[in-house]
């Protein structure tokens, strides 16, 4: 559920609020302190964080903590972070990474959307359509720049050396490669594995402790099929690119979402991956919006979401689920000159800030699952 617009619109969102905003995560002497290591099984995507004022995103940071959110995950756009080669702008993802930390908030970024510099197209800013880097190598160097900036040795804990650091351990390299809408219009499981063992192998050069999740694949009609996609992948050699499975089991229940998870794990083990975990890193019901087979009225997306926690948490050891990740937590506006769709309403929040029935069922399933 990302796009080139989106990424636009964050940008624009962004430019006011930068002033200054920086300057409120502080700085000062001694070495940076190192937060104690955490779980990040309960995960959430947060943008209206990411593109909040400093205000907005430390009280509503504070909210989501208070809930159990360990992990936000979230686009580095690889075309606003380097929109020139060797040209790095990582204010944005630095406020972001720096507001979680102090938090105690993990980030787990999607490195996704090559610059035009390092793709083979020249699309109009409102194309939908995200393409690949024409050579993995260049996408290797900006994984090793991001890991550079916010691993374990990060040069922005040493700039702001009184936040108590939390640094990226965990990397997804790109999101729903199996969409044609998220590579260049031809999905391409070997191609997407030449990328995915190239960039891998660099942000484990950079952090040997690295966990390099697969992009998050998910079932739609509207692209490969993700059985095939998955047997093609490790056709194609993936099984030694990256440490964690990542999927995004879209379902219009609880039992099609652990369902999901299941086949996967069945998938893997016949591939001799039994050993690695699993991550979703995509789940959620929409409680208004368009019809789909993921719209449903608030009270029984309130019950999805808590039938779901509660039966990964369940199944968590048996399966080996590393976590969840939450799609979303506020509902969002149409992006610019596109219609509306239920991905836009699948939030803890509605558009409006009002908290609706799942938010209370979000926070009793995790107290229930992790405590």
């Amino acid at each position: 559920m990302r796009s080139r617009a989106v990424a636009t619109t964050l940008c624009l969102l962004l430019a006011a609020s930068l002033a200054g905003a920086l300057s409120s995560c502080g700085s000062g002497g001694g070495g940076s302190k190192a937060a104690a290591p955490h779980s990040t099984f309960v995960g959430l995507v947060s943008e209206d964080v990411f593109v909040g004022v400093p205000g907005y995103q430390d009280a509503t940071l504070a909210h989501e903590k208070q809930l159990g959110v360990e992990i936000l995950r979230q686009t580095f756009d690889w075309s606003i972070i380097e929109p020139r080669r060797g040209r790095f702008r990582f204010a944005l993802t630095d406020r972001f990474v720096l507001a979680a930390a102090r938090h105690g908030i993990a980030v787990l970024p999607i490195l996704f959307n090559a610059p035009q510099w390092a793709n083979d197209h020249r699309r109009s800013a409102r194309s939908n359509v995200v393409d690949p880097p024409r050579v993995p190598t260049a996408m290797a160097a900006f994984a090793r720049a991001v890991v550079g900036r916010y691993g374990p040795t990060g040069s922005l804990w040493r700039q702001y050396p009184n936040v108590t650091k939390v640094p990226i351990r965990d990397w997804q390299v790109w999101n729903e490669p199996n969409l044609p809408q998220y590579w260049g219009n031809k999905p391409d499981a070997a191609a997407y594995e030449k990328l995915l063992t190239v960039v891998s192998d660099a942000i484990h050069a950079s952090d040997r402790g690295a966990r390099v999740l697969s992009a998050g694949l998910s079932e739609s009609t509207l692209g490969v099929p993700f059985g095939t996609y998955v047997r093609a992948l490790y056709a194609a050699g993936a099984r030694r690119s990256f440490d964690v499975f990542a999927l995004h089991p879209y379902s219009s229940s609880a039992h099609g979402v652990l369902a999901a998870v299941e086949g996967t794990r069945a998938l893997m083990r016949r591939y001799g991956d039994a050993h690695k975990p699993l991550w979703i890193t995509e789940m959620g019901w929409a409680s208004a919006g368009p019809p789909s087979p993921f719209t449903f009225d608030p009270l029984a997306q309130a019950q999805l979401v808590a039938n779901s926690i509660q039966l990964l948490a369940a199944k968590r050891r048996e399966l080996r689920i590393a976590g969840f990740v939450y799609f979303a937590w506020r509902d969002a506006r149409p992006y610019p000159g596109r219609s509306d769709f239920w991905g836009l309403h699948t939030g803890l929040l509605g558009r409006d800030g009002g908290a609706k029935p799942s938010l209370a069922s979000f926070r009793d399933a995790v107290e229930r699952a992790v405590g």
